[in-house]
């Protein structure tokens, strides 16, 4: 005899007064002899009678549970209390509006049941038959996004943002979660990247709906997405890609460190002086860039020798910076062309050890 799996979908809610009690029986109506369901509602401070209605949905559905916030949160927020709670084999989203079709989960499902995943999202740009046209902007804003997703990531899916992202439970709640909005969706995506885990994609129906009708999602998020992708992609994405990054960083840091040299020497610092101060300008700013928001989540060293690798590696390309600097000067380079050749050596330096001594990348990054 077969034994009943059961699928937890958590419920993000705000302000969801119209749709939310349809929402949830069109997900109870899924339900088979084999398919039990869990639903979590976490009714994020909602300021209409949501919450009302989610309390009700849960005395007449004992599948149901309500949860709530005392403070208006977030998406992500309101998914990582659910995540924490769910008991299912298997765990993903419901939006609590009537953009996603919980019938497509049987078609997700089958490639976990059949132990060919242990992740699968739900693409709203695979099929092919007919569909309703959605916003240009928005489309062409996420299918962005996700192409700049899977550059990081290595993973060839085709629709990031997707809300139907299904788990095996025991991997949603081993990964550590940190965004409050929408920045969950590449944020998730690039952590599902580093562990070792089968990811597949499924073709899922959507019918989007318009920001009169309820849609809270903005460009600013769409910001707020590039930021996650870069932050939680970037120290474990291909070499390539950690190149690019590294290069728009240290190039910016190259010219702030030759604009300060000029302007401190312009001020009449002596060469010297100008040449060591200017590369302590830059060292700042590279370490906020490259530490603080992109390789290293805010800068949380865990060893002593991590930090002693670090200053090693400032003192290293602050003495090649010096050095160079001075020495070209006095073969007869003018200031500036020398501080500039300084600076270059200085950005190959920076991310090699940054890269292979600072924060060497193990097959399986930290998550």
């Amino acid at each position: 005899m077969t034994i009943a799996k059961t699928l937890s979908l958590v419920i993000p809610c705000y302000n969801e007064e119209q749709t939310l009690a349809h929402c949830v029986k069109r997900a109870l109506a899924i339900a088979t002899p084999d398919l039990k369901l869990e639903l979590i509602i976490v009714d994020d401070c909602s300021t209409d009678k949501s919450l009302a209605i989610a309390q009700e949905l849960a005395k007449f559905y004992p599948e149901v549970k309500v949860l709530k916030h005392d403070k208006n949160r977030g998406k992500g927020a309101a998914l990582r209390t659910g995540f924490e709670r769910a008991t299912g084999d298997f765990v993903s989203v419901q939006d609590a509006d009537m953009e996603y079709d919980p019938r497509d989960f049987h078609i997700l499902l089958q490639p976990i049941l059949d132990d060919t995943a242990d992740v699968v999202f739900g693409s709203r740009y695979l099929r092919t038959e007919s569909r309703k046209v959605l916003y240009f902007w928005h489309t062409w804003m996420n299918r962005g996004l996700t192409r700049i997703s899977n550059m990081f990531t290595n993973l060839d899916i085709t629709d990031m943002e997707t809300c139907y992202k299904l788990f095996r439970r025991e991997i949603i709640q081993r990964i550590d979660l940190k965004e409050n909005r929408f920045g969950f969706e590449p944020e998730i995506t690039a952590k599902v990247a580093q562990i070792p885990c089968r990811v597949y994609e499924c073709a899922i129906s959507y019918t989007p709906r318009t920001a009169e009708e309820g849609k809270k999602i903005s460009w600013k998020d769409g910001i707020r997405a590039l930021y996650c992708i870069l932050h939680y992609s970037a120290p474990s994405a291909p070499l390539p890609m950690q190149l690019f990054v590294y290069f728009i960083i240290g190039a910016a840091c190259a010219i702030l460190n030759v604009a300060a040299f000029g302007a401190l020497l312009a001020f009449g610092l002596r060469l010297e002086i100008a040449t060591a101060a200017s590369f302590l300008i830059a060292a700042a700013a590279n370490y906020f860039l490259c530490v603080a928001i992109l390789f290293h989540h805010k800068a949380r060293w865990n060893t002593y020798g991590e930090i002693a690798a670090y200053l090693f590696t400032v003192f290293l390309m602050g003495i090649v910076d010096y050095g160079a600097t001075l020495s070209l000067c006095a073969a007869g380079l003018a200031p500036g062309v020398a501080k500039a050749i300084a600076s270059v050596a200085g950005f190959v330096g920076n991310f090699l050890l940054r890269r292979y001594l600072v924060f060497p990348q193990p097959g399986v990054v930290r998550i």
